[in-house]
């Protein structure tokens, strides 16, 4: 194991999944807020790189929030469920979901680098329907047999949360792969674990003859910190497009001088915002929500403040839809 790989997965390793270690770092008193403490269904994890970009002794921090376990995620809201977009509807194959005309989504894993309260994925059922080591080939061999598949999005979980050797490999039997086009990477990675883009995974993307894009998700420009703005320059080095997806979230990023920062910082580090997805209905996350007409108002704030390209599509997701439904 090369020390790149060994650093990064040692700072997985060092994660925080205490609620009391997580609030006795920032100097927040843990009565403050109504925690869940022992939330094990889905419990707290939290790099400590993300951490510092908290600020110390503040509950209502926005990237705190989006992260730490409280009691509002058991409040029982109408018309949320655990399969708040149709995923498992969709299901193709073990570890495929293919809903969309052209393209198939990979669930390459389970495993995120940060829990994410708000997580549309949060009660999947990732040990059944993950791609696993034996599943791979069934999964290549869909995509083969699909010759209008033109791109292939690797989603978990995160996948680049595989290690290299195994994201390499996975890569490099969708590189042989005629109609494939394109390989779209969703992940929350390079945000919350920027050392996890090493050399290796640089020049695994780079190899390949398909267009790679990399999609972030960055819901707060505080988010954006020097680290992540050193890999985002070695990825565009190596040709990688760069886009961001962001979820409203009420509290943390429900305003437009916040959106509009965040917009301005993605583009200042190369990333094009691309969707602002109002919340997906899923159990445990309703007070998150943000209402569509609000919603509206931000994205006129946003087209009154930014030029057209930086102000992202605002859509929302319906299970059974052939695309996103844009909020106009």
């Amino acid at each position: 194991m090369n020390t790149q790989t060994a650093g990064w997965q040692q700072a997985l390793a060092e994660a925080f999944t205490s609620v009391e270690a997580l609030c006795d770092y920032l100097h927040i008193p843990t009565d403050s807020v109504a925690l869940l403490p022992d939330f094990k269904a889905f419990p707290l994890r939290v790099p400590r790189g993300f951490a510092d970009c908290m600020r110390p002794g503040d509950p209502k921090d926005p990237l705190l929030r989006q992260v730490l376990p409280t009691q509002n995620e058991l409040i029982d809201y109408p018309g949320y469920s655990h399969d708040p977009v149709g995923d498992l509807g969709a299901v193709a194959e073990a570890g495929i979901i293919h809903k969309y005309h052209g393209r198939v989504l990979l669930i390459s894993t389970g495993a995120c680098a940060v829990h994410c309260r708000y997580c549309f994925r949060r009660n999947f059922p990732y040990a059944e329907l993950q791609l696993s080591t034996q599943k791979v080939q069934q999964a290549l061999s869909y995509i083969i047999n699909h010759p209008e598949i033109s791109e292939v999005i690797l989603s978990g979980g995160d996948p680049l949360l595989l290690n290299d050797e195994k994201l390499g490999q996975l890569l490099e039997k969708l590189g042989e792969i005629e109609h494939v086009k394109r390989i779209r990477i969703h992940s929350r990675v390079p945000i919350v674990l920027p050392m996890r883009v090493t050399q290796q995974l640089l020049n695994a993307l780079s190899s390949l003859s398909q267009q790679i894009v990399l999609v972030f998700h960055a819901n707060h420009a505080n988010e954006l910190s020097p680290a992540v703005g050193a890999v985002c320059s070695d990825l565009r080095r190596h040709g990688i497009t760069l886009l961001n997806q962001s979820v409203l979230l009420k509290g943390i990023n429900d305003a437009g001088t916040t959106l509009c920062a965040l917009s301005e910082k993605l583009f200042e580090l190369g990333i094009l915002p691309y969707y602002l997805h109002v919340l997906d209905h899923a159990s445990g996350t309703g007070h998150f929500e943000v209402s569509e007409t609000a919603a509206r108002q931000l994205l006129v704030d946003m087209q009154s403040h930014l030029p057209g390209y930086l102000v992202p599509k605002l859509v929302k997701e319906r299970a059974g839809a052939a695309y996103k439904i844009p909020i106009c």
